[in-house]
């Protein structure tokens, strides 16, 4: 398994998510194992696990049914920021959301951008990544 990391922020630097809070306010915590209370919370810190490098919180938070048997990230691949363009559901009342986001990054020093549809279970009371939608 591919353990690289990036450049951890610290508690007080402005989150990879761009939440626009310091990352020991928003997704640090969770990286550091806490529960997301909604699938976004849930989404931005999985996009913050890819941006610094932490496998453990993406197989910790990525649902049995989907979860790959190895995870290994690319390090040819920076992600550069987040984009949340809807959401459904995933509050602290449901049991299910999507979130819909754009997460640009460079890749060997060309400009892309990932768009994706996300659902969001709760699994034994927690949030976690379930699939794409089509």
């Amino acid at each position: 398994m591919n353990r690289r990391r990036t450049r951890v922020p610290t508690a007080d630097s402005p989150c990879p998510c761009g939440g626009g809070l310091p990352f020991g306010e928003c997704c640090g915590p969770l990286l550091d194992g806490a529960d997301a209370p909604t699938a976004e919370r849930l989404m931005r810190s999985r996009y913050t696990a890819f941006a610094v490098g932490n496998v453990e919180h993406l197989n910790r938070t990525w649902h049995p049914a989907g979860r790959p048997a190895r995870l290994e990230l690319d390090p040819g691949q920076r992600w550069t920021g987040l984009e949340i363009l809807r959401t459904t559901g995933g509050g602290f009342l449901h049991t299910e959301g999507t979130v819909e986001f754009r997460a640009h990054y460079t890749y060997d020093g060309v400009e892309d951008t990932l768009h994706e549809h996300s659902r969001f279970v709760r699994e034994d009371g927690r949030w976690v990544y379930l699939d794409a939608l089509p």
